[in-house]
């Protein structure tokens, strides 16, 4: 069964039924009600900010805004501006007097993308807010009273920086109260078509067209792709693949060259060398989808992402095959 916090924006839901997003699951759930600092760790693109958006959500906080700041975005005096607010007069341009984020999120959470970009000095102002709780504007002589749950993440190994003295360890310890590490995209193969079904009904209800599912070739091309951009880039080839399709489900053809290229299987059935046809590709990942569920139709028809009936037909069609791997007679994915 799919696990996924509780979390009302299906937009921004965080889909997996891997055993490293179970537990990490358990995790957001053990440490959302809690005030302790919370240190996201994670490639680009693995939903690091989804994942601070849940903690969010699921906390005694959730009732006031979710504020969020790259910290790579902005140079070291304008970031400090952005998180601490600044007084008329502070600098040039600075003609009124403007409140920072840890204001904005002041009773709620705010949530330092890219912390390991931040600058040793800016690290060192951070500190001190997260320590006393109470921030300056840059340019004023008083401190303002601030209760902010932080929530940082960082695709850098932030140990390794404090090794290289590029990244404070007070600082490292303050934040780090809690890790969570999200795995790549590539560690849980198993995730994708729920990933895929999950955005493929999303935007297919923003375009008033919904889609059924994919062919059993376009989810085996999206299963083999490394997918270096993660579940961020998992995401636009679906919305791609919303916007392109003609028909009612996706087909090998609505996705990038690069996916469809990569379409392989293990190896040719025997007694036959090359490229295998696409009857003889869908056949061979159809009986590998049911020997890995273990003859579980519903939950083979889930992975594939078609409906069950659908799933049925397919499988009606692909027994007027010849029964030893070779080609499929008659067979169309889509009908």
């Amino acid at each position: 069964k799919e696990a996924t916090p509780r979390d009302p924006g299906r937009a921004e839901s965080i889909v997996g039924s891997s055993p490293g997003m179970v537990e990490l699951f358990k995790l957001v759930s053990r440490v959302a009600g809690t005030r302790s600092s919370v240190l996201i760790q994670g490639e680009s693109g693995t939903g690091k900010e989804l994942i601070a958006r849940t903690i969010h959500r699921n906390s005694p906080r959730r009732g006031h805004p979710f504020v969020a700041v790259s910290c790579m975005s902005f140079s070291e005096g304008v970031l400090e501006s952005e998180l601490f607010g600044h007084v008329r007069g502070a600098f040039t341009g600075a003609t009124d007097r403007r409140p920072g984020l840890f204001l904005q999120a002041d009773r709620s959470t705010l949530f330092l993308d890219e912390i390991g970009d931040m600058g040793l000095s800016m690290q060192s102002k951070l500190l001190r807010v997260l320590q006393e709780m109470e921030v300056r504007p840059v340019g004023g002589t008083e401190t303002v009273p601030v209760d902010v749950r932080v929530v940082a993440a960082t695709h850098h190994n932030l140990e390794s920086l404090v090794g290289l003295g590029k990244f404070r360890e007070d600082l490292f310890y303050r934040l780090n109260v809690v890790t969570l590490k999200v795995p790549p995209l590539r560690d849980r193969v198993e995730d994708i078509p729920l990933i895929a079904s999950h955005y493929l009904t999303v935007f297919g209800e923003q375009a008033g067209r919904p889609i059924h599912g994919f062919t059993p070739a376009a989810m085996a091309a999206l299963r083999t792709y490394p997918w270096p951009g993660n579940v961020r880039e998992l995401v636009n080839v679906v919305e791609r693949a919303v916007a392109l399709a003609p028909g009612s489900v996706v087909e090998l053809s609505d996705l990038p060259e690069k996916l469809a290229t990569r379409v392989r299987i293990e190896g040719p059935p025997a007694g036959s060398a090359g490229r295998q046809t696409l009857a003889e590709l869908t056949r061979s990942y159809v009986m590998r989808v049911l020997e890995e569920t273990k003859g579980n139709k519903t939950e083979a028809a889930r992975v594939l992402g078609v409906p069950r009936r659908t799933f049925y037909r397919m499988l009606s069609r692909l027994s007027t095959g010849d029964g030893d791997g070779g080609q499929v007679s008659h067979y169309d994915p889509i009908h």
